[in-house]
């Protein structure tokens, strides 16, 4: 499986729903709305290199109020407990 991590700048008005556009793609499996200088990140999971063109340039760019992404391929997984709590952080009360 190869994971990628998008980066993606929107419109800024249209956040929740650009986010529910991308969500729906069979490939991504997380989207989170983030401060910063990009405003969604996706997390893209898939089983070939070449099926990242067809997901990111091919369907989460031309979601009406994409503006740009950058995309990161992550090498190695060391563990998915921790990165489960990374995301977690301040969502328990």
């Amino acid at each position: 499986m190869i994971t990628a991590i998008v980066l993606i700048k929107t419109s800024v008005d249209r956040i929740p729903e650009i986010a529910e556009s991308i969500a729906a793609l069979d490939c991504v499996s997380e989207v989170f709305s983030v401060t910063g200088t990009y405003d969604l990140i996706a997390m893209v999971r898939v089983t070939r290199h070449d099926d990242l063109a067809d997901v990111i340039p091919g369907k989460i760019s031309k979601i009406p109020g994409v503006q740009g992404t950058d995309t990161h391929v992550a090498f190695r997984t060391y563990s998915q407990h921790d990165l489960e709590a990374a995301f977690a952080i301040g969502l328990d009360s």
